[in-house]
């Protein structure tokens, strides 16, 4: 039964979404602008990277229980809202230390907001009978998408970056906070849940810590083709920059329209099936970007690996919150802790390979974890859909 969940609820679930997609762009866009203002290397610049890092690992040791007891929808609201404000702090602190403080709050909320509306998607899901968390991943990419490009065009207007940053805070703040009035009224933990959530983070078990996995190589196979794939095409392949560009615009705007697409796809198939088919597509697609020499016949598999990881987080947190016994907060925390170890590890492993042997050769690791994903698909269960009920 669909109680409670109307088309105000889910366009509120979106636009959450969305919001979180265009913040964690517009951190993105300016990871330069901090640089430069702070006048801090490279090294340092990672280092405040790890403390966004730390911050959010913090929050996901939290992140069911908080939510357990208040709701998503009083946590999105309170995160979303301080995650967008920090991010008109970037360069307004008084020194390098502060930023460091400022990155783990942010990695922080920003963690235990990403749990709180995938906990709602997935309510939402129970609660309605259908397929969205495909479709809420989407707008998250839509979110970055339009984050990433209007940050880059006011910038090249001439707009001031403290500007910038503090018009998406205030616009993304009002997007939060209204969005979140639509919401859930009710904490989308069941009764027995609520109490699990309670007793705090554990290092997750069983199906739970085998989901995590599999997210954590999603993760690590997905960031490989962000961080390295542009390198690929110019270093290994001879491509023109402009050309090169392309591998990372073809990856993101073929995993974007997928992601529309896929709730479609979870109503049809089981989260089994779909896991493994995504999982041979992304293993068969990358396996031609590595093998071609044509950079055309490239950018085609590399909008094949996009297509083939899109639907692997949403399956897997859609699986994660539908564990008997487990409420959907904590099931969603504690894979996306694991998952996001995975995601901070992924550039420096690749790199570390591409160092030892080649770019081409580390870049298989993206083959080899599809095809585990593949190959591990049966622990999402088998429903009749993503929606549907475990066996």
């Amino acid at each position: 039964m669909a109680s409670g969940v109307t088309a105000g609820t889910r366009w509120a679930s979106r636009a959450q979404f969305f919001a979180s997609g265009f913040i964690f762009a517009t951190w993105g866009v300016h990871v330069p602008t901090v640089k430069a203002h702070y006048a801090i290397d490279e090294a340092q610049l990672g280092l405040a990277m790890l403390a966004a890092g730390a911050g959010a690992m913090v929050g996901l040791t939290s992140a069911g229980r908080w939510i357990g007891r208040h709701g998503p929808r009083r946590m999105a609201a309170l995160c979303g809202c301080i995650y967008a404000l920090l991010i008109a702090g970037l360069i307004a602190m008084p020194g390098y230390a502060a930023l460091l403080g400022l990155l783990a709050v942010f990695g922080l909320v920003t963690s235990v907001f990403d749990v709180a509306i995938n906990t709602e998607a997935a309510q939402l899901e129970l609660r309605g009978g259908q397929p969205l968390m495909s479709g809420m991943h989407g707008m998250f990419s839509l979110g970055g998408m339009v984050g990433a490009a209007s940050g880059s065009a006011a910038l090249a207007a001439g707009m001031a970056a403290q500007t910038h940053l503090w018009t998406v805070a205030t616009v993304m703040i009002a997007l939060v906070a209204i969005a979140s009035t639509r919401m859930l009224p009710t904490p989308a933990a069941p009764a027995d849940g609520a109490a699990a959530s309670d007793r705090g983070f554990r290092l997750p078990r069983g199906v739970l810590a085998v989901l995590g996995v599999l997210a954590a190589l999603g993760l690590i196979a997905e960031g490989a083709i962000y961080d390295w794939s542009v390198l690929y095409m110019q270093q290994e392949l001879g491509s023109p920059q402009q050309q090169a560009a392309l591998a990372y615009a073809s990856f993101s705007a073929a995993m974007a329209a997928a992601r529309f697409g896929g709730d479609a796809m979870r109503a049809r198939f089981s989260p089994t099936a779909l896991l493994r088919g995504s999982g041979v597509l992304a293993a068969v697609a990358m396996t031609l970007v590595l093998l071609t020499d044509l950079p055309w016949l490239a950018l085609l598999g590399f909008a094949g690996v996009g297509v083939g990881f899109a639907n692997v987080v949403p399956i897997l947190f859609g699986a994660s919150a539908r564990v008997p016994g487990v409420a959907p907060a904590n099931g969603i925390a504690a894979v996306s802790a694991i998952a996001y170890l995975g995601f901070m590890a992924g550039p420096a492993v690749i790199g570390l390979l591409a160092r030892v042997s080649s770019l081409t050769a580390a870049l298989y690791v993206v083959v080899a974890f599809a095809a585990a994903l593949a190959a591990s698909a049966r622990f999402t269960g088998s429903g009749d859909s993503a929606a549907g009920k475990e066996e």
